[in-house]
């Protein structure tokens, strides 16, 4: 794991781009403090940077930037390739008595480019990663992403009129470290950030920088202009998906089987590290399955972490206590108090170098932070089990409240909506604990608010990812036809036709495309760099990818009325593993009390950002509204959180840039 940088551009002198790559790779050390590498063209004004957190081959032989053996190829690349040995052996075929000079899988995969080209290479790879690739020869810059976007990578120019220069790295704060950055704010990305908490590929907060999509190849040839051709996919989930629609399994044994393996399969590879690891914990399925499995392949204890809050709804850390116990696993809880949310809050800007509003951010970072200061360099997560496997409420649920809701006429269903609008959010939550149900009030009021304004399918699932129906109220008037209705590019792409007329397996489809990269990934990516920590993710393997898509829909959601519930399929692969009593519980995610911690610790904070004369100073957002629901928050009316959060953290972001 690491980071990646570079510029290329039409002016100025090798010595100032040579101070200006230096000060990229600054930016970027926390992504890998264990190394520094800059590389450049003796005739191309092209300058490729690393930053290296060394975690296979720990010599100077998996140094970056690195060329080639035939010297045509320079890469600078950031993340893992897990299949790397089966790559080596096959290249070994092909180049008989090749001499490598180290073991990382980056000289493996640069010598593979070498052979067949990276068009032909990256199919080829399993793993994680975003790279940055020179062709001395044809003069042309290739950037790359893997297929999920696990890895980030941002690009674009910045300059002003011939004097650009295309910049390349790991993160926007590489780009802020140059003093020619002057790049505006994207109008688009800014209402995603509001609407969904987070910034959807290929925006970015920045005018001309953009988020290079997962799967995709970017080329840019000499002498380059400033107009860029469209990625190229290398890889699509579209036939993906409609491959394995062809080879569906309905079967629950042979289903339990075929996951089983190549999930085994899957941590196996991705356990390979010549520095300690570990897994995340949280008591939930995914992952304990996780757990449960590299347990069960290695011969010491797996040493596992959790976090645990002072607030006892939102604390899985005794759950994880009993999973870890049961497994004989090294277990460390770290518990989550109001003051290290205080300490954290000044530091999510720099952490994360764009806004984000992801709430979970919060705990993740400390998570990280923890487990990095024990000495792991890397850590396995379950994320993607959800988006694959049917775990999120609105697929066992989601298709019932569509179908319940259309059978009544709109008309009627505006009056009921605002009839459940006016029941009070608090006094709801106050019975959550007695009906069994985290935050009645949240759910009750969005429930609500999808009778009283959705019209058809594509609205009601925008409506379960989205924080406002309407955001004309607190867009300057200016701005309005600008941001209104930004929705992420994914959700408007071609559909395989397997899906089309499924709305769960539309929900898991475009959740995979958006809501997994562009918020899960990222929050975890930049949470766990902060702290130099590699975090990698079992379910997001291509074979599994593969296999939860030809498993049956009935196999992994039931949504029956009274037995709704996902992850059927890895519930039942659990269970081979620990008893169900251990796993088998309401999910609770990875939610912090942000709404009391709003009306408590942070209110001070928040009130400062959020008051009227700094809404307006800032020129995008009106306050009225702004304030309507910050004072209904704090008075208990309504549990506002939700929407508050996103325009805390772009006010907070834009106070420090």
């Amino acid at each position: 794991m690491c980071g990646i940088t570079g510029l290329w551009s039409n002016f100025g002198t090798k010595d100032e781009h040579k101070k200006s790559i230096e000060k990229m790779n600054e930016a970027l050390f926390h992504r890998g403090p264990d190394g520094v590498g800059i590389w450049d063209d003796n005739e191309e004004n092209i300058f490729l940077g690393h930053t290296r957190l060394s975690i296979l081959d720990l010599s100077l032989s998996g140094s970056q930037p690195m060329i080639s053996q035939n010297e045509r190829y320079v890469i600078s690349f950031n993340g893992e390739i897990y299949n790397h040995l089966e790559l080596k052996k096959e290249l070994e075929k092909i180049k008989s008595g090749f001499r490598w000079r180290g073991h990382s899988d980056t000289e493996i995969l640069l010598e593979m480019v070498s052979c067949n080209g990276l068009e032909n290479t990256l199919p080829k790879c399993k793993g994680m990663f975003s790279l940055a690739l020179w062709d001395r020869e044809e003069k042309c810059l290739k950037l790359a992403r893997d297929r999920i976007g696990e890895k980030p990578l941002y690009y674009g120019f910045c300059g002003e009129g011939v004097d650009k220069s295309f910049v390349f790295g790991s993160e926007l704060s590489s780009f802020k470290a140059l003093k020619y950055f002057n790049n505006r704010i994207n109008t688009k990305a800014l209402s995603q950030l509001i609407n969904y908490g987070a910034i959807s590929a290929p925006n970015s907060i920045f005018e001309g920088i953009s988020q290079l999509i997962p799967g995709t190849i970017l080329t840019l040839n000499s002498p380059f202009t400033n107009e860029l051709s469209n990625p190229k996919k290398w890889w699509s989930l579209n036939n993906e998906v409609e491959k394995s629609f062809s080879n569906q399994i309905y079967s629950e044994n042979e289903a339990i089987l075929i996951l089983e393996e190549v999930l085994k399969n899957s941590i196996k590879g991705q356990s390979i590290a010549d520095v300690p690891l570990g897994t995340f914990l949280s008591g939930g399925i995914d992952s304990t399955l996780i757990t449960a499995l590299l347990q069960a392949q290695s011969e010491r204890k797996v040493k596992t972490f959790t976090i645990g809050f002072e607030e006892e709804n939102f604390n899985e850390a005794p759950f994880s206590k009993e999973v870890a116990k049961y497994l004989d696993t090294d277990h460390t809880e770290i518990f989550l108090t109001s003051k290290d949310v205080q300490n954290l809050i000044p530091k999510l800007n720099s952490i994360y170098s764009e806004p984000f509003a992801d709430a979970s951010q919060i705990p993740t970072h400390l998570l990280c932070r923890e487990v990095s200061n024990s000495g792991l360099k890397v850590a396995l997560s379950g994320d993607g089990g959800d988006e694959l496997f049917g775990g999120y409420n609105r697929y066992f649920l989601g298709e019932n409240i569509w179908k319940s809701m259309n059978l009544i006429p709109f008309k009627i269903r505006r009056y009921i909506g605002d009839f459940g609008l006016n029941i009070s959010s608090e006094g709801l939550d106050k019975i959550s604990p007695l009906l069994g149900v985290n935050q009645l009030g949240i759910k009750v009021h969005k429930l609500a608010k999808r009778f009283k304004y959705v019209k058809n399918e594509e609205e009601f699932y925008y409506s379960l990812i989205t924080q406002w129906e309407d955001q004309s109220s607190i867009f300057c008037d200016n701005l309005k036809d600008h941001y209104l209705h930004q929705r992420p590019d994914s959700i408007t792409c071609e559909l395989p036709k397997n899906i089309c007329s499924n709305l769960v397996y539309k929900m898991m489809f475009y959740d995979t495309l958006n809501y997994l990269p562009n918020d899960i990934l990222t929050k975890v990516d930049r949470a766990a760099m902060a702290s130099s920590l590699e975090t990698r993710a079992p379910f997001l393997d291509q074979n599994v990818i593969s296999t939860a898509w030809r498993i049956s829909k009935d196999l992994k959601i039931n949504s029956n009325l009274r037995k709704n519930s996902g992850k059927i399929v890895l519930k039942k692969l659990l269970e081979k593993y620990i008893p169900q009593k251990l796993f088998i519980r309401p999910k609770c995610g990875f939610g912090i009390p942000l709404d009391d911690w709003l009306r408590g610790p942070l209110k001070s904070w928040a009130g400062d950002l959020l008051a009227a004369d700094n809404i307006k100073n800032s020129g995008y957002l009106k306050s009225e509204k702004i304030t309507k629901l910050w004072e209904e928050h704090l008075s208990f009316k309504s549990n506002n959180c939700s929407k508050l959060w996103p325009i805390i953290m772009w006010q907070s972001w834009l106070e420090k840039n």
